[in-house]
């Protein structure tokens, strides 16, 4: 049997239970949840942001694929702010430093 477990859902570390991924102490169990130390990597990929970026930046396509809608629009109007954002853009793709729309890391390649 498969579970699909949200975004915004963990498993408990004693039970197992599904739950809220901010949640410090599991509902069910009782038990308190270990600190999460490690970051947070997005679910989309470095590839296809650079893609997007390079050849449809201007537009703002690659910030339209990780989320984030205001300044995807933002960067469309004003032709990538005028080619800076482009480039600052692509430079953080190619870094690994860019983010996605919930602050999350666009860290692996494919």
């Amino acid at each position: 049997m498969t579970v699909r477990v949200s975004r915004k859902a963990k498993f408990c570390y004693s039970c197992g239970d599904v739950i809220e991924s901010a949640a410090v102490v599991c509902p069910r169990c009782g038990v308190v949840q270990p600190a999460v130390t490690a970051e947070a990597q997005s679910e989309r990929r470095i590839l296809p942001a650079f893609l997007l970026c390079f050849f449809l930046g201007v537009f703002g396509a690659h910030r339209f694929y990780a989320g984030k809608i205001g300044t995807g629009v933002l960067e469309l109007l004003t032709a990538g702010g005028l080619g800076i954002w482009w480039l600052v853009d692509m430079i953080m793709i190619l870094t690994g430093s860019f983010r996605d729309s919930e602050g999350r890391k666009i860290s692996a390649w494919t």
